[in-house]
């Protein structure tokens, strides 16, 4: 299988693939459970001046991911990881 479904996220001006799955219905459960993450925890997010990440699903190649890729978590921003 050489075609995924991607997460990808956005903030500011950065876009990142947040998490890659399968099929679609996994990464639309996955888009929609950090889109309410990100819904639960905004006021702190704007607070520390930052964009609020937003996320969206397409699909990708395995041949897209950078060789170091790793899953981002949701909230990041909370341990100082920026998108």
């Amino acid at each position: 299988m050489d075609t995924l479904w991607a997460v990808v996220a956005r903030q500011g001006r950065t876009t990142r693939i947040a998490d890659v799955h399968p099929d679609q219905a996994a990464a639309l459960a996955d888009c929609a459970w950090r889109a309410q993450q990100v819904r639960a925890y905004a006021q702190f997010i704007l607070g520390e001046r930052q964009p609020l990440p937003q996320y969206s699903v397409r699909t990708i190649r395995r041949a897209e991911l950078p060789r170091a890729w790793r899953p981002l978590p949701a909230l990041g921003i909370l341990r100082g990881q920026a998108i």
